[in-house]
């Protein structure tokens, strides 16, 4: 039977539940949430003359909770508006209503008496077929089942979602003992397809797969760090981003987490786990003892492994805990002579090999933790998954890991890794060492695009599934170049349509990008049908090169730099009014020019985490690519006769003025980057590219026409101009802006006004680009310009003068 879910139930409004809940609407779904009763009134009730009985006081708890969570930062929902989507209520007053939904989720404290209390609950309400799933991160699945129906049997499996549900995207399916297979596949569609996450089979054991590799990598480390003599900030230097991992690393994670989960979860490991061969390593470090004893417990007890102070002054500093005395100290930088061995190896693949042949401290660390990492891993095939490629995922997508266990051992090269192993007095597993002895010497291999990993039970390499709606760019990219220069490669996606990927620093916008779109539209005029301009990078594009537009305005190389930003607004025109459909499809940060480049393509495929806009202002500069002309447009476009049109203006100016940068896809659609019937939103990343390619295939087959340019739009003149100076003058006369940053709204103004023109006219794009253009110059003569862009350059974040 195909099932629709349009219902969800949520039980359960804290922290998790809250967070299941807004992403549930954030892809459309309907949600009841519900929550006990309080025990009591507050004081704010008593002052009202509410009592127990009021709807008030009786969804206080769930109402609380939920307002917490759409308070939170980073947003757990998408759009503000979506939080509509989701109805409260108590599970006393709103029970019954869970049986017109069509998937319940219990997200209750973990404690089994309570689970199967509400269970209990459930089964007097729950439409017999209904999906009924559990959060829990630890409770086994068959003591949850004990006493329930044979339909909630069939029906019943643990969904567990990461915290924060949004965000990370793991999503472990672990069926019940009699749960029909059915339900488990829909499950892993489900999570995949419409939740966005990476959906890992897991078995019913303890933590599952990504807490009990993870835990076990944390703990282990806890029990390094003190035989090694490193410090706090020493180890998040070497298990950060240097080795694929968040900037958080590991302490600084640990502190965010709250130590007591930690814990909580390293004792059940270490209680639940009597055959495994690393339990000893689940026991805590003295160390770890103090702290939970003074309640040192990271971020929600004001400090943990680090802590922030502030001085006389109010100038606020980050202290390190010593490890040895127990006492809080200055951080010291981190040095080490093999880190700066990978400084100039941007694939964090090509680093493991230098950091485990390091000559000192930090070699040593890599090659005791990677080791123990191995020798753990081939331990738990078949115990936590029969396949090697689950854990890979698993690690990746709940833990932020760019690379998995098995995929960090590939790259250090598999009998390296046994090296190392024995070098540790680590037993290697019989697998791995028939594996070898077979004459197959690495986990992962790739064939025709396509990943494949090796079967331990078939001795042969296997297609991992699920690869068939994706496009996996580091797969295809060495067989199906068509071109490539520094900045772009240019690939075959088959079907007709190519793609550009930005293989630029930070996936900037220089020169050989530019020239890199344009012989890609060259060649897909002349041989195919369709343009997909994506990367598989952490962020799409994080704008222009503004190092080169620095070095040009500091040797007043005006004429190169109006040369170049003329080739830039050319190639995003031609982006628009090429013979073939042209996608764009961002991800993550899409700002300045990524964005420009974005908004000209015919079509936006967006991933629905994409951090999108136009934020130029912030280094003493207009949007120069054409974004200044398309906001210009886009308000245009909206303009009614009955409508306040300088309004409607006004609004996209301030989007560029105050740099708005949507949180989301959705988002965007607000600010009128993304248009609403037009572009659309892929909620599961790694769909982006196939997604993309799926759309420009339409329009080609659709008999796609080559756009007539726009000579339509209009503009308001002085009538805008002076709308725009007034509110200018007053912002920057009450101190709010600078008097730098006058200069550029007001060149702003000027541009979007469409210049001093004395009534409403049509104009057309070049008109526009014209004068965006000569605005974009002049500002790029001022000093405090070229500091602002200086000190980006340096820090990475905007001035403000």
């Amino acid at each position: 039977m195909k099932r629709h879910i349009k219902k969800v139930a949520v039980i359960g409004s804290g922290i998790m539940g809250s967070g299941i809940a807004c992403h549930f609407a954030n892809i459309g779904v309907e949600v009841l949430l519900l929550d006990i009763l309080p025990r009591e009134l507050n004081d704010k009730e008593k002052t009202k003359g509410l009592s127990m009985e009021d709807n008030a006081v009786r969804n206080r708890l769930v109402n609380e909770n939920l307002q917490a969570a759409l308070k939170s930062n980073p947003s757990p929902i998408y759009n503000k508006k979506f939080a509509d989507r989701i109805s409260t209520g108590n599970l006393e007053d709103d029970i019954s209503k869970i049986k017109d939904v069509d998937w319940i989720i219990e997200v209750v404290i973990e404690r089994l008496d309570i689970k199967k209390s509400v269970f209990e609950t459930i089964e007097k309400h729950r439409t017999p077929g209904t999906l009924i799933t559990s959060n829990t991160s630890g409770i086994p699945i068959h003591f949850m089942n004990e006493g329930r129906s044979e339909d909630f049997q069939k029906h019943f499996a643990v969904t567990h979602f990461f915290n924060p549900p949004r965000y990370l995207k793991l999503f472990e399916v672990v069926p019940g003992p009699n749960c029909k297979s059915e339900v488990t596949s829909f499950l892993m569609e489900y999570g995949e397809k419409f939740l966005g996450k990476t959906t890992v089979l897991a078995k019913d054991t303890p933590a599952f797969i990504g807490n009990r590799i993870g835990i076990f990598g944390i703990q282990s480390l806890f029990h390094q760090v003190k035989e090694m003599g490193l410090s706090v900030t020493e180890v998040d230097k070497l298990t950060g981003p240097v080795i694929g991992r968040p900037k958080s690393a590991t302490f600084r994670t640990v502190d965010v987490v709250g130590l007591d989960t930690l814990v909580h979860v390293a004792n059940g490991l270490y209680e639940n786990c009597p055959e495994d061969q690393a339990r000893e390593l689940f026991k805590l470090p003295n160390f770890i003892e103090t702290m939970m004893t003074n309640k040192w417990l990271g971020s929600k007890s004001g400090q943990g492994f680090y802590k922030k102070i502030k001085d006389k002054s109010g100038k606020s500093s980050i202290l390190e805990l010593n490890l040895d005395t127990l006492e809080y100290q200055e951080s010291k930088k981190a040095h080490f002579d093999t880190l700066e061995l990978t400084k100039t190896v941007d694939r964090v693949s090509d680093r493991f090999p230098i950091l485990v042949g390091g000559k000192d401290k930090a070699g040593e660390f890599y090659r005791k933790n990677f080791a123990s990492l191995f020798g753990y891993v081939q331990n738990r095939i078949p115990e936590i998954s029969d396949e090697l490629y689950r854990i890979d995922d698993a690690m990746k997508a709940g833990f932020g890991w760019q690379h998995g266990p098995f995929e960090i051992w590939d790259s250090i090269g598999v009998e390296k890794g046994i090296e190392l192993m024995k070098n540790e007095n680590l037993k290697v597993a019989s697998w791995v060492t028939e594996m070898v002895a077979g004459g197959t010497t690495s986990f992962y291999t790739v064939k025709d695009g396509a990943t494949y990993y090796y079967d331990i039970p078939k001795k042969q390499y296997v297609k991992k599934p699920g690869q068939d709606a994706f496009v996996i760019l580091d797969n295809i990219r060495k067989t199906k170049e068509v071109f490539k220069n520094p900045g772009v490669v240019v690939e075959d996606l088959g079907d007709g349509i190519l793609n550009v990927e930005f293989i630029s620093k930070m996936n900037t916008l220089g020169g050989e990008v530019i020239q890199g779109l344009n012989k890609a539209i060259d060649i897909a005029e002349k041989d195919f049908q369709g343009l997909v301009i994506g990367n598989q990078g952490a962020n799409f594009s994080v704008g222009a090169n503004i190092g080169m537009i620095f070095m040009m305005a500091v040797e007043q190389e005006y004429d190169e730099l109006n040369f170049a930003i003329k080739t830039f607004q050319d190639t995003m025109m031609r982006m628009r009014y090429s013979a073939i459909p042209t996608v764009a499809a961002p991800h993550g940060m899409t700002l300045g020019g990524g964005c420009e480049l974005s908004i000209h393509a015919d079509k936006v495929v967006a991933a629905a985490e994409t951090y999108i806009g136009l934020v130029e202002f912030g280094v003493g500069v207009i949007p120069g690519g054409g974004g200044s002309k398309e906001m210009a447009l886009r308000a245009s476009d909206l303009f009614r006769k009955d409508d306040v049109e300088l309004n409607v203006l006004r609004e996209h100016f301030l989007n560029i003025g105050m740099a708005k940068v949507s949180t989301s896809a959705y988002e965007a659609f607000d600010l009128n980057i993304l248009q609403k019937g037009k572009d659309v939103v892929v909620v599961n990343n790694d769909r982006l590219i196939a997604e993309a390619k799926k759309h420009a295939l339409l329009m080609a087959e659709a008999g796609y026409t080559q756009p007539v340019k726009r000579k339509d739009i209009k503009v308001l003149g002085k009538q805008a101009l002076g709308m725009f100076l007034v509110g200018t003058h007053a912002m920057e006369a009450g101190g709010y802006i600078s008097d730098h940053d006058l200069k550029i709204a007001n060149k702003l103004a000027y541009v979007m006004a469409g210049g001093d023109l004395s009534e409403a006219t049509m104009v057309t794009e070049q008109y526009l680009l014209d004068l965006e253009r000569e605005a974009f110059l002049s500002l790029c003569t001022e000093r405090k310009t070229l500091e602002r862009i200086q000190h980006m350059l340096k820090t990475g974040k905007p001035l403000r003068n």
